[in-house]
């Protein structure tokens, strides 16, 4: 695969998926810019996509705010220093705190997230999984805005469903399964085509965030 890595990596990846799919240059025009957002594909990258599961953009921002206050820098042995109780003191549930110690310990026994990142989607979503804690939504962010792979798209993600749903003018917001199969015709831009809808919802909440991260 050829991560996404630039803003120009993303104009070319749109410009690819508008030729496979003309119905997005309206949604494009719209959308505006297509913003890139990266992440480092390390504990830490990981550690705001887990912080950021079941929450609101902004109750996800403050908590990691206060996490990467409490343990700095944000890495797995770092975070083996604090309890329970000072990781819940920030504002993490009591199950997020578990998945960071399972990532924590799959770390120290040989989990490399940085070489994750570089390793085929479906090999590197597996392995992801096998975390406990970890699921489907959360390694598809993390491969998507941390490793940068080009054909990811987080079909469990709410404000996706909605956006798809709203943008194409569909009856009802499509399930995970359903959402897969829209998006075979997006391929291999999937990732791209994400980032566009996300977009896309952003201006029709008025500026509101939409992305997961």
């Amino acid at each position: 695969m050829t991560p996404i890595v630039t803003d120009e990596d993303i104009q070319d990846g749109l410009a690819r998926l508008i030729a496979l799919d003309g119905r997005l240059a309206e949604i494009a025009a719209i959308a505006g810019p297509v913003p890139l957002r990266r992440r480092a594909a390390d504990f830490e990258g990981l550690a705001q996509i887990i912080t950021g599961q079941q929450v609101s953009v902004a109750s996800a921002a403050a908590i990691f705010a206060r996490l990467q206050a409490l343990v700095s820098p944000l890495s797995a042995d770092q975070l083996d220093l604090f309890s329970d109780e000072d990781l819940a003191g920030v504002g993490l549930s009591r199950p997020k705190i578990r998945t960071l110690r399972a990532v924590s310990a799959a770390c120290a026994d040989g989990l490399d997230l940085a070489h994750l990142a570089s390793a085929p989607a479906e090999e590197a979503h597996a392995r992801l999984c096998r975390v406990k804690g970890i699921g489907r939504w959360t390694a598809d962010i993390f491969l998507l805005f941390c490793a940068g792979h080009p054909d990811i798209f987080p079909s469990g993600d709410l404000a996706l469903q909605i956006a798809v749903r709203d943008a194409l003018g569909l009856a009802e917001k499509p399930a995970p399964k359903e959402l897969d199969a829209l998006a075979e015709i997006w391929a291999p831009h999937r990732a791209v085509a994400a980032r566009l809808f996300w977009a896309w919802y952003r201006v029709k909440k008025q500026g509101k965030e939409t992305m997961p991260v």
